[in-house]
């Protein structure tokens, strides 16, 4: 409860700052809509031509598309924001401010700067899983639900772990934001089932850059494709990353030298 209080306050400070500039909501909600009217655009496009793509029907790449939307959402608004303000101040010497707050650094910097009008993406993707759901709902079980919300969870956390890690690399490196740009255009795979690709993609997708915990296997979820293996691979991973991405902050700061240091 701290932590979404803390959360609050910061979500707060980034609507106030955002409603300066209103017309980004616009803009940002035409980006949305036109983002996914390519999307669903290229579903029509492969649909026109085979009735499923690599075992997936229509209706459980729309949720694959709606999974996609909704982590992309929320890595546009909250992680990114975050993590490209964290190095600025590693460059700049002023994660002073951070560190000596009585509250954890790494959450604060985690949760500096929410870019509220970015939350248009998430809200379009829980408009497209919405769709999804009253068109396969009946197929939907408890267990499916729940492995669902567990595998939506653990992909945003997965997420989260590995742009932190990245981030952390600024106290010894200068242009880690060229990384980020990379993940960036290999997230846009995530717009269709990993398992389409070829294997030394998949590999890639899955195990160098975790975008298919982030939306394909949520999506297996929610269409009942998952079993207790990647079930358990999926919280394995994110609880791993988690601890990697605290112990490899802890390293970090040894190495920060600030204004006060």
């Amino acid at each position: 409860m701290h932590i979404l209080r803390l959360f609050a306050v910061y979500l707060r400070l980034g609507l106030l700052g955002e409603m300066e500039y209103r017309a980004n909501f616009w803009i940002n909600l035409f980006q949305s809509f036109l983002e996914l009217g390519v999307a669903l655009a290229g579903l029509s496009v492969v649909f026109d031509h085979t009735d499923t793509l690599g075992g997936w029907k229509p209706d459980e790449l729309l949720v694959l598309v709606g999974v996609y939307f909704l982590i992309a959402g929320m890595i546009r608004a909250l992680v990114r924001p975050s993590m490209q303000l964290f190095m600025e101040d590693i460059r700049k010497g002023t994660l002073d401010f951070k560190l000596t707050k009585p509250e954890d650094g790494q959450l604060l910097v985690s949760i500096q700067r929410v870019e509220v009008w970015r939350l248009v993406d998430a809200l379009v993707g829980l408009v497209v899983l919405g769709i999804a759901l009253s068109r396969i709902g009946a197929q939907i079980s408890l267990t499916d639900a729940l492995a669902f919300g567990v595998t939506l969870i653990a992909g945003g956390l997965i997420v989260y772990s590995f742009f932190m890690i990245l981030a952390t690399c600024a106290f010894w490196f200068v242009k880690v934001e060229n990384i980020l740009n990379i993940f960036d255009s290999m997230y846009q795979a995530g717009r269709w089932p990993v398992t389409i690709y070829p294997a030394w993609l998949q590999w890639i997708l899955t195990f160098l850059v975790p975008v298919a915990f982030a939306t394909t296997v949520p999506a297996s979820a929610f269409t009942g494709r998952i079993g207790t293996g990647l079930l358990l691979s999926s919280i394995g991973l994110a609880v791993f990353l988690l601890v990697a991405a605290r112990l490899f902050w802890r390293y970090g700061i040894r190495f920060y030298s600030g204004a006060s240091a």
